[in-house]
């Protein structure tokens, strides 16, 4: 007993050892000991995931960050940060950041690691470990569960004794904003497991640290030479749903000088959609679409919404699509979709079948993707 304690201790003191080393190796900035402090926070919080500048881990050795540790990466990726229309086949093996809005978002279902047999004619215990075309290990492995082993004799399965982990896949689709004028946003799909599984939901935006891999499509059990790309998730940040602007001194003198004047509500109307001669009120209310007030939150917990909703009732060929199309072409975050097709409820989500897997998805609608921002309706009594 006293030797098995000796040893405890002397393990224990020996892996304090090597976890101080690593966080001396990250830790030599001015601002001080960063890790060790995110360390104490993960401590406290019983957050299991650490996340790691890409940047202090190129001042040194790369070796550091392969580990039994769960390790994020954030940064600056260079060339690197895509979005998913620019993933191209030069990117495949490598570490890539995608931004973009999650649209579809699968379960949450436990994926088996290691499975653990029992056999009561040779009282027995078999292990197995699982690999697949996403794991960062090894190579895959035969997926098939044993029921016998080598002898014919029937295995039973103890599950507590196995090992699983959680698993989810999504779609990260293309910012409306950054999409090509004319062009359907792209879109890829993204493998999430452990802490970084059921973390995002349809709508929001995102920025995905991960691997970019392929998967082989295959047809009647044989490949087609096509394959089907993934982004198998390092790291998931969320990002706001508000529109940052970046304005220069040259700007905020304008925006300073047009404040002074008596009629800039009439001044900015009449500057919005000037190629469409008249509606005049119209386009004043359109505007105050566009600025929308202030949000205002009541004692008891009820939201008083700050934003205003338009609709274009008249008759045909009074410009009504095109000022939809100048909201289109102005806001900063607008999602364009028509009522033809589209159902009252499909506006906000709708549940659709995944191909490969056959399984039940939750996709977002126009509403969702155009939270915060502006979604613009055409022929909204066709709905």
């Amino acid at each position: 007993m006293d030797g098995n304690f000796m040893v405890d201790r002397t393990n224990e003191a020996r892996n304090r050892e090597l976890v101080q080393q690593y966080l001396n190796i990250l830790d030599d900035s001015a601002e001080g000991k960063i890790y060790v402090q995110k360390v104490e926070d993960m401590i406290s919080t019983g957050t299991p995931r650490l996340i790691v500048n890409l940047n202090d881990v190129r001042k040194k050795s790369a070796e550091r960050a392969t580990g039994e540790v769960q390790v994020g990466f954030e940064g600056s990726f260079g060339d690197r940060h895509v979005n998913p229309r620019s993933l191209k086949a030069n990117f495949l093996g490598n570490l890539v950041c995608c931004e973009g809005i999650v649209t579809k978002c699968s379960a949450v279902r436990p994926k088996v690691v290691k499975s653990v047999h029992y056999c009561p004619a040779t009282k027995k215990t078999l292990e197995k470990r699982y690999t697949d075309l996403t794991s960062y290990e090894s190579f895959p492995s035969s997926n098939v569960y044993p029921t016998e082993d080598e002898n014919k004799n029937p295995l039973e399965t103890e599950f507590g004794l196995s090992t699983y982990k959680d698993h989810q896949s999504f779609s990260v689709q293309e910012l409306p904003e950054c999409a090509p004028a004319g062009q359907l946003p792209r879109s890829i799909d993204v493998i999430a497991d452990n802490d970084l599984a059921d973390l995002v939901n349809p709508g929001d935006r995102v920025r995905i640290i991960g691997l970019y891999r392929v998967l082989p499509n295959k047809q009647n059990g044989y490949s087609n030479g096509s394959f089907r790309s993934i982004v198998i998730s390092n790291n998931i940040q969320l990002l706001s749903k508000e529109s940052t602007l970046d304005f220069d001194p040259e700007d905020v003198r304008n925006i300073r000088k047009l404040s002074r004047k008596k009629d800039v509500f009439e001044l900015i109307a009449r500057s919005l959609a000037p190629s469409i001669c008249g509606h005049d009120e119209v386009k004043k209310a359109i505007l105050c679409l566009l600025l929308g007030g202030c949000e205002k939150i009541l004692d008891n917990g009820s939201r008083l919404r700050g934003d205003i909703n338009v609709l274009l009732i008249g008759d045909p060929s009074v410009a009504k699509s095109q000022l939809l199309r100048y909201v289109l072409q102005t806001a900063p975050r607008a999602i364009a979709t028509t009522g033809r097709g589209s159902s009252g409820v499909g506006l906000t989500a709708a549940v659709t079948t995944d191909t490969d897997t056959g399984e039940r998805r939750l996709e977002a609608g126009a509403m969702v993707l155009a939270d915060r921002g502006v979604v613009c309706i055409d022929e909204f009594d066709k709905v």
